[in-house]
């Protein structure tokens, strides 16, 4: 790789290395540690190149098709979760679900792996072995070779992933001591040290495996979100630059630095990559582009569209998309709100279970009320009409709705069990936020022991709320009088 010529380096940038080194010094490290460190911030002389380009030409900014460039809310407030291992903070995006406690690495990605063209071919490599086997095989290489770095390091990686930190650091260190310029020896000490929530000491081993390696992606990445959870909005934001100018598929780097930027004011930038994100595939993204159109946040207002974004990030796991539309449910079926509110919401879930039938365009629909699902179903479509009916069924439809009820009690071949959870979950989400179909059924079920064990209590309290008529026609039913 050529060599770029030296630049004077700008004032601003100038100011972000100030930054830099007034965080580690406010962590209040001795000063001789200090100032054998000082060389690391040379390391962003090697990249204002990089600093100077604009994300309106990068190949990751580009919003696709003629869409106008939307905007997004900023991350929720601190009582939210943040990603591990950072702390909960005003600042620190909530992006990543409550399972996944540990600092992006090849071992612990926040979304699921990638192939082809988007893996990263620096990630630490991952083994499909049982963990405890492999480290017992590593402690035996080890003990065979302990002055063999590369074995001390894979060590700390086999330490590192089962949850052992502290002596997966004592690991990376002897690597270290054995060859001192590991940069992945840096780069692993560096991970651990962001799971043992020091962030300060973890800058200063990201930076060293930087120097070592400035195309090591995965330490740029790594660097961003610890800058990011300091504070260091600036540096954070170069820190993405440089992993996605190094590899421009990362889809992560670019949902993280869509928040960076965000929080630092430069939305359309921002927006830009959130929906990059969004339509690779990041739940998270998804999540705040459906907030984004649920509040007209920098685009026109379209709850039609919200949906569509929270139903694509709930089918990734997504809780909080699934607390949206739960509200958005209660929204529309809540006799407290107003008129204006609740036909605003019974009407977006009206128009996105029509748009529904834009991705089969031959499938006949005769009537506004028939169900994609039972259409697909008749015609031979299993797989896709019982996702259909699900996604119907979860946006109100009734007649959907009719069809999973009769489905749960009769099965559907090896697609869906007599007495399918699946069902019984939509039933009680749904019934939750006050949908009347749901509530019927679902007691039924407990009333006459549909799959679940006969629970009449629970029975006449999920009828609460219906008119008395209704609720006592259910309850003779359940009784066969």
């Amino acid at each position: 790789m050529s060599r770029r010529a030296p630049q004077r380096i700008p004032s601003g940038y100038r100011h972000e290395f100030s930054d830099i080194l007034q965080s580690i010094v406010e962590n209040k490290l001795g000063g001789l540690q200090v100032f054998m460190r000082l060389r690391l911030l040379l390391l962003g002389l090697l990249f204002v190149p990089f600093t100077t380009l604009t994300l309106a030409h990068s190949s990751f900014a580009q919003t696709p098709g003629n869409q106008p460039p939307p905007m997004v809310e900023s991350p929720p407030p601190s009582s939210e979760p943040a990603p591990a291992p950072v702390p909960t903070d005003e600042q620190v995006p909530p992006e990543l679900l409550p399972h996944e406690s540990l600092p992006p690495t090849a071992e612990t990605s926040p979304t699921p792996a990638l192939t082809g063209e988007q893996t990263l071919p620096d990630h630490l490599p991952l083994k499909p072995v049982d963990p405890v086997t492999e480290l017992v095989e590593l402690r035996n290489a080890v003990l065979v070779s302990p002055d063999n770095a590369d074995d001390r390091l894979k060590l700390a990686q086999g330490l590192y992933r089962i949850g052992d930190l502290d002596a997966a650091l004592d690991e990376c260190r002897m690597a270290l001591k054995l060859k001192s310029n590991n940069a992945r020896a840096y780069l692993q000490l560096g991970v651990t040290l962001m799971a043992k929530q020091d962030r300060h000491e973890a800058a200063l081993a990201l930076m060293e495996a930087i120097m070592l390696d400035p195309e090591l992606t995965q330490a740029h990445y790594s660097l961003g979100n610890v800058q990011h959870s300091l504070g260091n909005l600036t540096a954070a934001v170069q820190s993405y630059l440089r992993a996605l100018e190094l590899h421009p598929n990362f889809l992560d780097a670019r949902y993280r630095l869509a928040l960076a930027l965000k929080l630092t004011n430069r939305h359309q930038e921002a927006a830009q990559l959130m929906e990059n994100a969004a339509i690779g595939g990041i739940p998270q993204a998804q999540y705040f582009m459906g907030n984004a159109y649920r509040n007209g946040q920098g685009v026109e207002k379209n709850l039609t569209l919200a949906i569509r974004w929270w139903t694509k990030a709930v089918e990734f796991g997504q809780q909080r998309a699934a607390e949206a539309l739960s509200q958005l449910r209660r929204q529309a079926l809540s006799s407290d709100q107003a008129e204006r509110r609740r036909h605003d919401a019974i009407e977006a879930f009206r128009q996105y279970r029509d748009e529904l039938w834009a991705d089969y365009p031959d499938t006949a629909r005769t009537n506004p009320s028939d169900s994609l699902g039972i259409a697909l179903l008749k015609g031979s479509q299993a797989p896709n009409g019982v996702t259909a009916l699900f996604a119907e069924a979860y946006a109100l439809s009734e007649t959907a709705h009719d069809e999973l009820a009769h489905l749960y009690e009769t099965g559907l071949d090896t697609r869906l069990a007599q007495f399918d959870k699946r069902i019984l979950t939509y039933c009680s989400t749904t019934a939750a936020d006050g949908f009347t179909p749901s509530k019927k059924t679902l007691a039924r079920i407990y009333g006459k022991s549909l799959g679940v064990t006969q629970d009449l209590q629970k029975a006449k309290a999920i009828l609460n709320g219906l008119p008395k008529q209704e609720m006592q026609e259910i309850l003779d039913e359940i009784a066969g009088r």
